[in-house]
């Protein structure tokens, strides 16, 4: 009988109903290369490549998040799992266009500041995920409500890049929780000259919706290189 310990989990969490379809679509693909993964709520059996993987969708905003976050690692079966947010995110820099990929260096909200893990490995899995897409690096910021207009310009003189509701108060819950590897990869939907009002009825909306579906390999790399033996 194997001695070794059973390799962490993996949480990924999302906030929205459009971009948990974006993931369970993409996980079909992943199946039929031998990986599957547990959505919350399903019976055991389904592995990513490190270990168990969860996709809990939260809701939207900050206090859903960490009120589900925070909950889902209560459980025993998440113990030590690393967590990973995700999603769409507005982008704030000029030159940013729907379907570019952020991956967050650290993640920023009035209750604090999170570095992420991986960034580098996660760039390169994301580039051989999604060819053809840019991926950005940097801070990724929370907010409490959806970012309009001259809001963008203020966000981006912090040095942000990219801003979201959900990200910072999962990674702040996680890390809350314990010890554990964090990192937020975020797909922009709209961005300074590309502003949308409903993402499922125009173009940077189903361009995103199409990155997403696709990240998952990328996010099963991250999580084989960066386990956290379970305690």
């Amino acid at each position: 009988m194997s001695t070794r310990p059973a390799p962490a989990p993996l949480l990924i969490a999302c906030a929205l109903g459009i971009e948990h379809l974006a993931l369970r679509t993409g996980e079909r693909g992943v199946r039929r290369r031998g990986t599957g993964i547990q959505r919350r709520g399903a019976e055991p059996g389904q592995w990513g490549a490190g270990g168990p993987v969860t996709v809990l969708r939260t809701g939207m905003g900050p206090e859903a998040a960490e009120r589900s976050v925070t909950r889902a690692l209560a459980d025993p079966a998440l113990a030590g799992a690393a967590v990973l947010a995700t999603g769409f995110c507005a982008g704030l820099a000029p030159g940013m266009h729907p379907g570019d990929l952020v991956v967050a260096e650290e993640t920023r909200a009035p209750d604090g500041t999170v570095p992420c893990a991986g960034t580098d490995l996660l760039v390169k899995e994301l580039v051989r995920a999604v060819p053809g897409r840019t991926v950005h690096t940097g801070p990724l910021i929370g907010s409490d409500h959806v970012v309009r207009g001259h809001e963008r310009s203020d966000l981006l003189a912090t040095g942000a890049i990219a801003v979201d509701m959900e990200s910072a108060a999962t990674l702040l819950s996680a890390v809350r929780t314990g010890e554990r590897p964090v990192a937020a990869v975020r797909v922009v939907v709209d961005a300074p000259e590309h502003e949308l009002v409903r993402i499922s009825t125009v173009r940077g909306g189903i361009s995103a919706f199409r990155v997403l579906r696709s990240v998952l390999p990328a996010f099963f790399e991250w999580h084989r290189n960066l386990l956290l033996p379970r305690r």
